[in-house]
């Protein structure tokens, strides 16, 4: 046991928990006002119901017979069941930390599906999605890759999820989008963000979160974590300028949604790499994922299929382009695990790995993903009724709002101001909630 290892992990922990409300926020500034509440509850119900079943099966199933080479864990852990506060897995942490750690991933990588499916999605459809999507999908393919699975034993190599996490993900996502189908008036109506100022908020938190993400994976105090710490940073950054630099180029503007747009993609590209490569190699990755996604978002209008918040564009794109450059950057002098990539002159074995894993990582998710959906779509239904899309799911399914504006209020202010009199006058004062429209 190391008192240190401990303490970063648990800080670690924290962070990318943090992530997933940081997420919230930023898929909710993007969607459309009647439906901000519903994009936050998917993502704030994935807190809860991933954690219940990451403890009951799915930590067994993905860290079981750890190092065996296969395909899906055993039932060793069922329950937690001998997860205890003694280190575990030649690990220097206590082992309920490193299952706990593990949990927040596997909250956060479900959630990300939400920015496809934004708008149209019944909450009882995602929660039967995201909870079966954990057990089938999430955890072998985290068995394959973390827990020295089949992958891992090719020699894929994948720091802190480029293809648990992100490939997956957006895989996912795609399948998702083309069973669930188009939301009602897309491309023909203006579906512009309605807060950019919560998507931006939410960004900030990503970025601070993806430090535990990312660093907090050396499961160590050590400088493998602080290597991994200085990469999220500059990949992060040159992301958010690859970005920028292509939407000024093809665009004529720089806007505040590519920055943050560009920003995640960063993100995303250097978090299979993270603890792998050193140098000026994240600012490439990063720079390269910024570019690479803002031309990728494109594809779904040609393609034709309602990816509403980029999911595909930025985490499938983002994760590929991020798995593929550590073939090319990944440097043993950084991390004695890692081979040298090819163009550190370890040759086209480990780009090789690094397709494979990618590959199979891909359809693996999307096909058991559209089943998994299509099996819904046919016993509970999938879609939202077009009046329920049209009303919000705020209210329709929730019977919330999130902005609640008071007109009578409002309208009762402007004579007594014409009056002369005080706004705040004790003899009508206004309700402190007033607010107004834009």
């Amino acid at each position: 046991m190391d008192t240190g290892d401990t303490a970063w992990v648990l800080i670690s922990t924290a962070l990318v928990l943090f992530m997933t409300p940081g997420l919230a926020l930023f898929y909710g500034g993007m969607v459309r006002s009647r439906h901000v509440l519903a994009m936050l509850m998917q993502n704030f119900a994935a807190m809860g119901l991933v954690a219940v079943l990451w403890a009951l099966v799915g930590f067994t199933l993905a860290f079981g017979s750890f190092g065996d080479g296969g395909v899906i864990g055993n039932l060793e852990f069922l329950g937690l069941s001998g997860v205890g506060a003694e280190p575990g897995l030649e690990l220097t942490i206590p082992f309920i930390l490193f299952c706990a750690y593990q949990m927040t991933f596997a909250v956060i990588t479900p959630a990300l599906i939400t920015g496809a499916t934004a708008d149209r999605m019944k909450f009882s459809a995602y929660l039967l999605f995201i909870g079966l999507w954990v057990l089938l999908v999430y955890s072998p393919v985290a068995h394959w890759v973390f827990a020295g699975g089949w992958l891992a034993a090719l020699g894929a190599l994948d720091f802190a999820g480029g293809a648990v996490v992100h490939i997956n993900a957006g895989a996912a996502a795609l399948a998702a989008v083309i069973v669930l189908g188009k939301r009602r008036g897309w491309r023909q109506d203006p579906m512009p963000p309605h807060s950019l100022p919560l998507t931006l908020l939410g960004t900030g938190i990503l970025w601070f979160g993806w430090f535990g993400f990312n660093a907090g994976s050396a499961l160590a105090a050590n400088g493998i974590a602080a290597q991994a710490l200085m990469n999220t940073f500059l990949a992060a950054s040159a992301g958010l300028l690859g970005w920028l630099v292509v939407e000024r180029l093809r665009s004529r503007h720089a806007t505040t949604l590519g920055a943050a747009s560009g920003a995640v993609a960063g993100l995303v590209a250097i978090t299979p790499c993270a603890g792998f490569v050193g140098g000026l190699s994240p600012i490439v990755i990063g720079f390269v994922a910024g570019a690479v996604c803002f031309l990728a978002v494109s594809l779904k209008y040609r393609l034709g299929y309602d990816d509403a918040l980029d999911v595909v564009g930025v985490h499938l794109v983002g994760g590929l382009v991020g798995a593929l450059l550590l073939g090319l950057f990944a440097d043993s002098s950084v991390n004695e695990l890692a081979a040298d990539g090819l163009l550190l002159g370890g040759g086209a074995g480990l780009l090789v790995d690094q397709i494979i894993a990618s590959v199979v990582t891909l359809v693996y998710s999307f096909v058991v993903s559209f089943a998994i959906m299509k099996l819904l779509q046919v016993t509970i239904g999938v879609r939202v009724t077009e009046e329920e899309e049209e009303t919000g799911l705020d209210l329709a399914l929730h019977a919330e709002n999130a902005y609640v504006y008071e007109p009578s209020a409002i309208s009762e202010l402007r004579p007594r101001a014409t009056a002369g009199v005080p706004a705040g006058a004790p003899e009508a004062a206004p309700t402190p909630s007033v607010t107004t429209t834009s």
